[in-house]
């Protein structure tokens, strides 16, 4: 309790002292931020990697922030992970969300890998930071930067799945093989599908292509607009961004051809010397999108709707309905819904509703999202009280609104009786489906607000000593309060918050010896009271080893090393959360506390004696844990940095070795049996479960020119492996255990091929998934000997690079050519599997058939089938993890290619004009993978797509 109130009374007093918001020294390419601070580069020691983000425009344009860092920066991987792990996102030093901040905008990224690079910004940073650091005005005249771009999103691939009148064959075939005979009601008659192949009569028997040109354009748009205003004098310095971005969407049928997004962002940032040893500086930045979406769900549709839409048509003529029949014509005369004058929209009894008339509807939804950022801060130079000494201190408020207005109108489908009259397919009757109205509901649908307050101050020492010593300090508190709230069930009462003190030592020789002490002090809520407080110490060394004589004289091919080590054991409560601990206490995050509960998950309900009545009985949801305490991550990190050849080749490696010990668990494997009984737990959460991650992450670049042609070439990378040392289990084999194993171990059973005999089968251990096995079905195999296939069967397959690839990869092509450039990315992964389970290769009873059942088992396709047998059940045998839909996930993407020509600018020397540039780009081009195929189709979303971009910036 002395220990909280003191660090709590110390941010008071730091923050009271502070006034506002910190002022942003200017970067240059020789500075890179760090921790609430910009070193030289060359004095970069902790493992962490920058990129300038206003050099890269010039070449690889993007309207993401974040865009590409995998194919630029060691460590970070393409799902935005930074050595494994999920990084706090950091915009100028405040929690933001990356997403709110566009590329044109931001100055330099910088990602803090190593503990020794993250501690100071306490437990919320415990994974990892990127930091995003928006620009700023310089001393120059008035400059104005104009960009514009249009371009198109090309859909790669849509998958491919049968026509109406294949699916309704292969559906009979499924029946046979269940044993079903094939009636009208359950299957298809051969006149039937004669019919449909022959395409005849449409509205009778459809068939529906959802990725034909009928739904779907070739290609959609985007174009965005980007002016930035930059300036300013000695007093005060300025600049601003003003953006606007549209798209619309590949969709054109019904309402949702109207889909479309629209956003503007505005940002203005200003830094003002109030004296000469005060500053100040004001931010501001707003983003307001509109997103307009027509209803329906069409791309869910897309894997779920089979091709003769379920048997009915969405789409009733009206010229086929029978025109004596006064009860159907009188239907047609008074409906709301008539499309194109032609069709009235159709139905079932079990699906009155369907994707077709919900878009046909005019019903539609427009979301309106609001953010406010905003900064306010000053630094003062201290100098006069201790040369060197400095005090920085900021405040920031964020606001976002999101709130989404609904368009409703009831409408009505029907559901019509097809006959055949004198040759003519003829509607003879319609049962009227839901309630047809012309009234208009608009009302909010839904509504969310996130707020984010920060508060932030320092005390900074840089000073050097006879030119050769150089001694840095700071003192700090830091802490940020985030609150969601929404009108749904998704509002959480608890706020996120990270409170700490901060405080770091450094010292160098020369800038050839370094030692650094940095340390946070933590304070968490999600404890029991004498546990909410900890301390997070981290201590790096480093050696310019290429200053040494014997080293020069020895290896004259190196122009510089930098050898540097740290060691750092961080504290977090990141992963105190209900759901990594198994608990059953829903969003409670105070774990630590016991409670009962009498709820339909905890307890019985028992009747009285009387049998007309009863009541539920109350029972322990979890035991109380007063020992409760922070997450550690223990760290080693080794690396290095160099110059070869005459500066032409630049390297920088870093190894780490991380374990994060203390995870929680539910204790099923250390308490006796009846502390849990039934629907009930007497166990308390607890720190148990302990993880490895070790890597070595590596960029080298080579710079050099061949006459008048300059050429870069980066190449970045890292190993990555990672291993269970403990978790809460009680495998049922010696085998099935996951300590040992990598975290994100794949588990699944080894498939022996297909069954060829009923023999075989009877000859082969009992499947236990369900139905009845067959020949076709997958024979997997029985790894324990117990002659019966069940969960024991199940062995480690491979890892999922979940968390990061065991070997990833970027590549980065820089080569100019007079006024020409061309700029190159790509990225690759390889050493992780994955398993063919989508709704595509999982095909089981009515559901929609995909080209891959073209392979499927059949008495005359046994030898070389490449499917199971096809079945109306659920087909759970064959739908498992197995061997049998393990695939490799290795791959490279060619993601950008960029051409950039600038024109001389003697072309405007009379003109307001300062500098031209045009551009032509293609995004995404390219996927070398041997299942390319599945990696660039997406089942039940929108296709991945290539992106064509041209264009123009200009400087006035």
């Amino acid at each position: 309790m002395r220990r909280n109130i003191i660090i709590n009374c110390c941010v008071f007093l730091i923050v009271l002292l502070s006034g506002l918001t910190t002022a942003y020294a200017q970067q240059t390419d020789s500075l890179v931020n760090v921790a609430f601070r910009s070193v030289a580069k060359k004095d970069l020691i902790v493992p962490a990697s920058s990129v300038n983000v206003t050099e890269l425009l010039k070449k690889s344009y993007s309207t993401n922030s974040l865009d590409n860092l995998t194919s630029l920066i060691a460590g970070f991987t393409g799902n935005g992970n930074v050595w494994g792990q999920a990084p706090l996102i950091l915009v100028d030093g405040i929690p933001r969300r990356a997403s709110d901040i566009r590329m044109t905008e931001v100055e330099s990224i910088t990602v803090l890998k190593g503990g020794s690079a993250v501690v100071l910004y306490g437990s919320s940073a415990a994974k990892g930071v990127v930091m995003i650091t928006t620009k700023r005005g310089s001393v120059k005249p008035l400059t104005i930067d104009v960009r514009a771009n249009t371009g198109v999103f090309v859909p790669k691939a849509y998958p491919s799945y049968l026509d109406a009148a294949d699916y309704k064959t292969l559906y009979n075939e499924a029946l046979t093989n269940d044993g079903i005979g094939i009636t009208s009601s359950n299957g298809y008659s051969a006149d039937e599908i004669s019919k449909t192949r022959a395409g005849t009569s449409p509205y009778r028997y459809p068939d529906i292509n959802f990725f034909g040109p009928d739904y779907l354009k070739k290609m959609y748009s985007r174009s965005d607009v980007t002016m930035e205003v930059s300036g300013g004098s000695d007093a005060a310095r300025y600049y601003t961004n003003f953006g606007l971005m549209y798209n619309n969407d590949l969709l054109k049928y019904g309402e949702q051809k109207n889909n479309n997004n629209l956003q503007f962002n505005i940002r203005g940032n200003v830094d003002a010397k109030i004296t000469s040893k005060l500053t100040a500086t004001i931010d501001a930045a707003a983003v307001s999108t509109i997103n307009y979406v027509g209803a329906g769900n069409f791309w869910g549709a897309t894997s779920t709707v089979t091709p003769n839409f379920n048997k009915f048509s969405p789409l009733i003529p009206i010229s086929a309905i029978d025109q004596t029949n006064p009860a159907s014509q009188a239907i047609v005369s008074t409906s709301n819904h008539i499309i194109d004058g032609q069709y009235l929209l159709g139905g079932q009894v079990n699906s009155p509703t369907n994707v077709f008339s919900d878009m046909l509807s005019g019903n539609y939804i427009r979301t309106k999202s609001n953010t406010f950022m905003y900064n306010m801060g000053l630094q003062a130079d201290l100098g006069s009280i201790l040369q060197g000494l400095t005090f920085k201190t900021t405040t920031s408020l964020d606001y976002t609104s999101v709130y989404a207005e609904s368009y409703n109108r009831p409408y009505a489908t029907y559901n019509p009786t097809w006959s055949t009259v004198n040759g003519a397919d003829v509607v003879t009757a319609l049962n009227v489906l839901g309630i047809d109205k012309n009234s208009i509901s608009e009302s909010i649908g839904s509504s969310s607000y996130t707020q984010t307050v920060s508060l932030k101050a320092q005390f900074g020492y840089d000073h050097t000593f006879a030119n050769d010593h150089k001694v840095t300090a700071a003192l700090l508190g830091w802490g940020y309060t985030t609150q969601f709230s929404s009108d749904g069930s998704n509002g959480g009462y608890q706020p996120v918050k990270n409170t700490n003190l901060g405080f770091q030592a450094g010292y160098n020789y020369k800038s050839r010896y370094y030692l650094d002490f940095s340390g946070a002090m933590l304070h968490s809520v999600k404890l029991p009271p004498g546990k909410h407080d900890g301390f997070s110490p981290t201590v790096t060394a480093a050696w310019r080893i290429s200053d040494e004589n014997f080293f020069k004289d020895h290896l004259p091919f190196i122009n510089e090393m930098k050898i540097k080590t740290s060691y750092s054991s961080i504290k977090q409560d990141l992963d105190i959360t209900a759901g990594l601990a198994g608990s059953t206490a829903g969003s409670d995050q105070y774990l630590y506390r016991g409670y009962f509960s009498n709820n339909a998950t905890l307890g019985g309900y028992y009747q009285w004696r009387d049998g007309l009545a009863g009541g539920r009985t109350t029972l322990s949801g979890q035991a109380d844990n007063p020992n409760l305490t922070f997450i550690q991550r223990n760290e080693l990190s080794v690396g290095f940095d160099a110059l070869l050849f005459k500066s032409k080749i630049a390297l920088d490696v870093n190894y780490f070795s991380q374990n994060t010990n203390g995870l929680l668990a539910r204790g099923t494997s250390i308490y006796p049996s009846y502390f849990f009984p039934n629907a009930g737990s007497f166990a308390p959460v607890i720190n148990y479960n302990n993880q490895q991650r070790k890597g070595l992450d590596f960029a080298v670049n080579y710079n050099d020119k061949l006459g008048d042609v300059q050429y870069s070439l980066g190449v970045t990378g890292m190993v990555y492996s990672s291993k269970v040392l403990r978790t809460d289990e009680t495998p049922a084999e010696t085998y099935l255990a996951r300590t040992g194993l990598p975290i994100d171990a794949n588990f699944g059973y080894v498939s022996d091929g297909l069954f060829q005999s009923q023999a075989e089968i009877a000859s082969s251990a009992r499947q236990t998934f369900g139905g009845t096995v067959a020949p076709g079905d997958i024979k997997y195999r029985d790894i324990n000997n117990d002659g019966v296939i069940d969960s024991k069967d199940q062995v480690y397959l491979g890892r999922s690079g979940s968390g990061a690839n065991p070997f990833s990869y970027g590549v980065n092509l820089t080569v100019k050519w007079k006024r020409f450039t061309m700029f190159v990315l790509g990225s690759g992964v390889t050493g992780a599997v994955g398993f063919k389970n989508s709704s595509y290769y999982w095909v089981s009873g009515a559901t929609k058939y995909s080209d891959v059942v073209l392979g499927r088992w059949t008495p005359a396709t046994a030898a070389t089938a490449t499917y199971p047998r096809l079945t109306t059940t659920s087909g759970s045998n064959n739908f498992q993890n197995s061997t049998f839909w393990m695939y490799n996930i290795n791959r490279f993407d060619l993601t950008r290619v960029q051409f950039t020509y600038n024109f001389d600018d003697k072309l405007f020397k009379n003109s307001f004009v300062h500098g031209l540039s045009v551009y032509v780009q293609g995004d995404n081009l390219l996927v070398i993978s041997k299942e390319r195929k599945l990696m660039e189709t997406s089942i039940g979303t929108a296709p991945q797509t290539r992106f064509f971009n041209i264009g123009v910036k200009s400087s006035f």
